[in-house]
């Protein structure tokens, strides 16, 4: 079967794209390794911000489906130290900046928004080969296969189609996450409730933190951060709630209670997410007929909330890219490329920088400094 544009992944930037071709009049198919949309659940809160992610939902025609999901008050936000004394709580200035919505809603956004169809759900993409040209081989884990003219990896951090133009993997940043949640925190967990405040979290010390965010229905969703070799978290048993999260509790003594309580009240099985990136200035030589979108081109840690934006930003500038150039596939890839490459460093260098201040000697001052600077900015 041959597919003019196949794109690999179903998220936020692949589904931008399919969104931005579709309104030109291009058709595109998604091929998903998920049986489903509702597969596995879709995470928290995303910040979408006017200068990019805003204007990719605008190029797809869905800014006014975005604003009725946003949480008014989750740009709320407070720094604590370990004793859970507040060190900066800054309140939603309510200016549309970088508002918050469920990622889970975007998602769902975006999924209607495309003809029924688009999407070919339990496609899991197990090899990728150039037939020459341009023209490439998409190979599945049930044996079935596409060519297609136009291949775009939107499959995220171990992308199947990267290899086809860059060897580079990504590495491990020295910090690792570890989920937990709590649920109907404001009648359950009261202590905790008053030390998070409106929204977001965030309690540092050198080398670790408990940071999170509330979610519309109560729920506490905390990221525990730790500056930890990747092998120490993996020697963790996960399966053992219990002993799994009494070890990670241990890397807190001192912390207050209220702050230790998101980790050892948790009542789910804690997640770990160690948490890896690409080289800042990661680019490829021009490979006829095929390119990446998101995670896949330009991975980075989540310390400057540009990963989704970015995904969508690219979906909808590469689908602009090959309207403006009906026919002349290469162009529009030439200068989508040129744009991406200069935008992902700039975004990549900025999330460097910040998960180094995070955690580094002097937090969690360093960190009051970096929002104190960038409210004096914006």
């Amino acid at each position: 079967m041959h597919i003019p544009i196949a794109i690999v992944g179903a998220g936020l930037g692949g589904l931008t794209l399919a969104r931005v071709l579709h309104l030109h009049g291009i058709a595109a198919t998604i091929f998903e390794a998920e049986a489903s949309a509702d597969a596995r659940p879709q995470g928290g809160l995303l910040d979408i911000h006017t200068y990019n992610g805003q204007l990719a939902l605008k190029a797809a025609g869905l800014f006014e489906e975005f604003r009725k999901i946003i949480l008014p008050g989750a740009e709320a936000q407070r720094v604590l130290d370990k004793h859970g004394n507040v060190l900066l709580d800054e309140t939603d200035k309510g200016n549309g900046g970088r508002p918050e919505v469920p990622r889970g809603e975007l998602r769902r956004i975006l999924l209607e928004s495309l003809p029924a169809g688009t999407i070919r759900w339990g496609h899991k993409v197990t090899a990728v080969s150039a037939l020459g040209g341009g023209l490439h081989l998409v190979t599945f884990s049930d044996g079935s296969t596409v060519t297609t003219d136009v291949l775009v990896g939107a499959d995220g951090a171990w992308s199947r189609v990267r290899p086809l133009l860059s060897k580079t993997t990504p590495a491990y940043v020295g910090t690792s996450f570890i989920e937990t949640y709590l649920f109907d925190i404001d009648n359950r967990y009261k202590a905790s409730a008053e030390a998070i405040g409106g929204c977001t979290l965030m309690a540092i010390a050198p080398g670790k933190g408990i940071l999170g965010h509330r979610e519309a229905d109560g729920t506490m969703h905390t990221y525990v951060a730790l500056n930890k070799p990747e092998d120490w978290i993996a020697r963790i048993d996960f399966s053992n709630r219990t002993d799994a999260l009494a070890i990670i509790a241990k890397e807190f003594d001192g912390w207050a209670p209220e702050l230790t309580a998101l980790i050892t009240e948790s009542e789910t099985a804690p997640i770990p997410r160690a948490i890896y990136a690409l080289p800042i200035e990661h680019r490829w030589d021009r490979i006829p007929g095929v390119t990446l979108v998101g995670d896949a081109a330009h991975l980075m840690s989540p310390f400057a909330g540009e990963g989704a934006n970015l995904a969508m930003y690219d979906g909808s500038e590469l689908g602009k890219a090959i309207a403006d150039h009906p026919g002349d596939v290469e162009t529009a890839l030439i200068a989508y490329e040129k744009d991406l490459f200069s935008r992902s460093a700039a975004a990549a260098a900025e999330a460097d920088r910040n998960l180094k201040l995070f955690f580094n000697d002097r937090a969690p001052q360093s960190a009051v400094e970096l929002f104190t600077n960038y409210q004096a900015v914006t």
